[in-house]
């Protein structure tokens, strides 16, 4: 059975659904001339998730199929020290086994209305926890992103497959995912996940002018650096608990440190 067309961003319904990657910087970005300095890496690693590599996905066939388009080599960053959480403004009720099939579509949207040279996050969650390799370059390295205008340095994009604005149900296994994957890819660089870090804005279309040094949560929603309601009310209320469960797969207890010489967060 085809998509709803809130799900086809790939062709007609590309201005029908609104995608929380409105916000998003496609543009081959200049790394900064002085990048931040960075601490030692610490021993509170979490393991790696269980990740499904984008070949379930791009190797699709028929209406989507992004495999026919390749993308350019990836850019890298030295090391991701925050994440930002976007949700997909799709609808919730889908059939998890579908979920490579939507996300060709997000991605074939990207890639084709839009002329993106790749899908902008870096990974993607359904509400059953699968998560999903998502924008190309490696999983285990610091790819740089296209989810966050002016913050697609040193971070990754993780998008919850699903629109959660306030009243709406966000499934557990969907937030554990979130968390492991968010513990996995900030302890290798020794970040907390319940930390405040700074990040260079490249771009001053986003919350802060291009050349300021932001402090952010390392764990944030897409609205803490750029001017949108995503991840959506009840994802965001969710992130405390992201963090806590985050920091616990690190094996960190409290109090809560900085990292890169930011002041701590408060509760």
């Amino acid at each position: 059975m085809p998509l709803p067309l809130a799900c086809v961003p790939g062709v007609a319904a590309v201005a029908a659904l609104i995608l929380c990657a409105t916000g998003v910087d496609h543009r081959p970005a200049a790394r900064p001339a002085h990048p931040l300095a960075a601490r030692p890496a610490t021993p509170h690693r979490a393991p790696k998730p269980h990740i499904v590599p984008r070949s379930a996905w791009a190797a699709g066939t028929g209406e989507a199929n992004t495999a026919a388009r390749t993308p350019p080599p990836a850019r890298y960053d030295d090391k991701v020290v925050a994440v930002f959480v976007h949700h997909t403004d799709s609808p919730n009720g889908y059939d998890c086994a579908d979920a490579p099939r939507i996300i060709r579509y997000l991605a074939a949207g990207q890639t084709g209305a839009r002329d993106w040279d790749d899908i902008g996050y870096n990974f993607l969650v359904d509400r059953c926890g699968t998560i999903y390799e998502g924008r190309a370059g490696g999983v285990d390295r610091p790819v740089t992103g296209a989810h966050t205008q002016g913050f697609n340095h040193r971070t990754t994009g993780i998008a919850a497959l699903g629109t959660f604005t306030a009243g709406v149900t966000v499934p557990r296994a969907m937030t554990d995912a979130i968390a492991a994957l968010a513990a996995w890819k900030l302890g290798l660089a020794g970040i907390d996940p319940r930390a405040s870090v700074r990040l260079l804005s490249s771009n001053s279309f986003s919350r802060y002018a291009a050349g300021t040094t932001a402090t952010l949560p390392a764990v944030a929603g897409h609205d803490e650096g750029y001017m949108t309601s995503c991840p959506g009310a009840a994802l965001t209320a969710e992130l405390p608990r992201i963090r806590d469960e985050a920091a616990r797969l690190q094996g960190r207890t409290p109090p809560r440190p900085a990292e890169d010489g930011a002041a701590p967060r408060r509760a």
